[in-house]
């Protein structure tokens, strides 16, 4: 149980501001909800869309932040996934009503009235947040606080782009565009299955550059670069539209792009030759709790190991800005005890 009725939050009172804190009542966990300490939370580029206007309709006022790591202190008369002292994981999927179609398909992360931590739930921005407890899961013990908060979405959602990228067999060479949180993430599970991995980055970062090829990528160059080799695959994770192209011009026949991310750019026009000959482009909507479970699973055996940059909770602004601005390596995270 907290010993205080009051909790520091960072919260959004409207998109295009900054975030303010404030101290608010401690929230009560509902019959299926557990109240987590929150000890750790990424900052994602999600939360960028959210602050800059690029998602709509979000909870306002609204704590952002889903990539949450922290501490079952009191749980809900139905919650019983999880103990009281347990360490614990919430993503961005916070709820499902698996009645709907999608749901009734074994697609809860198309389901019609999903909620998202974060975004139309509060998140890990404060000291202490609820969450229903069949949508968080066990943290590996092998990570820290820190370490384990961007698995929840940078490697989840990474993960699951991933997957759809690779899930045809004879896929060898696999382009990854933009080398952030999730990239420097999936890199490594994609050398330890034996890929090559290909990393496009802005022209003129080549700390990026050098970052990927330490994580094991065979090449690593500017977008606007063609590849050594055609791509079999590949995943954009920055949110730029005019990837697509560029990924496709890069693409052998029958390869596929993966866009990973929540919110992109308008794509260009251009020309039906460069997607002829069974090129495909997909998109990543939000995840499952099986691509949880399975990345969870895989990432010590990698080990996957998260290149971090820790800020206070106070800091949340500036972490957002960093991010904005390209200068952060790795990921992002709010350090509750910094």
């Amino acid at each position: 149980m907290p010993t205080s009725e009051m909790m520091r939050a960072m919260i959004l009172e409207r998109p295009g501001e900054l975030l303010q804190l404030k101290e608010i009542p401690v929230p009560v966990p509902r019959p299926e909800e557990v109240l987590i300490k929150v000890h750790a939370c990424g900052v994602c580029r999600t939360d960028l869309h959210i602050v800059d206007g690029e998602l709509p309709h979000p909870k306002l006022p609204l704590i952002l932040g889903h990539e949450i790591i922290g501490t079952v202190v009191q749980t809900g008369e139905k919650a019983d996934e999880f103990a009281i002292g347990q360490r614990i994981g919430l993503p961005w999927l916070g709820y499902t009503d698996g009645s709907c179609t999608y749901c009734k398909k074994g697609k809860e992360n198309l389901c019609d009235n999903a909620r998202f931590t974060g975004y139309t739930l509060d998140g890990g921005y404060a000291d202490y947040t609820v969450a229903d407890h069949r949508y968080c899961f066990p943290v590996p013990v092998s990570y820290s606080d820190v370490e384990a908060a961007p698995l929840m979405c940078a490697g989840l959602i990474g993960y699951r782009s991933y997957h759809m990228a690779a899930e045809e067999p004879g896929v060898k060479r696999l382009g990854i565009y933009g080398f952030g949180a999730a990239a420097h993430i999936i890199c490594q599970v994609a050398v330890y299955q034996g890929k090559e991995v290909y990393a496009f980055t802005r022209t003129e970062d080549t700390a990026a550059q050098e970052f990927a090829c330490r994580l094991g990528a065979v090449w690593a160059g500017g977008s606007d670069q063609q590849p050594p080799e055609l791509l079999d695959a590949a995943i954009i994770f920055a949110p730029v539209g005019s990837l697509i192209p560029a990924a496709l011009r890069a693409s052998a026949k029958g390869g596929r792009i993966i866009c990973g991310g929540i919110h992109m750019s308008d794509i260009p026009s251009f020309p039906y030759s460069i997607m002829w000959e069974q090129r495909m482009i997909r998109s990543v909507a939000n995840l499952t709790r099986q691509d949880g479970r399975e990345f969870l699973k895989i990432a010590p055996k990698v080990p996957v190991k998260t290149e971090v940059q820790t800020y206070g909770l106070e800091d949340a602004n500036r972490a957002l800005d960093d991010l904005r601005h390209g200068r952060i390596t790795g990921a992002a995270v709010l350090d509750m005890n910094q």
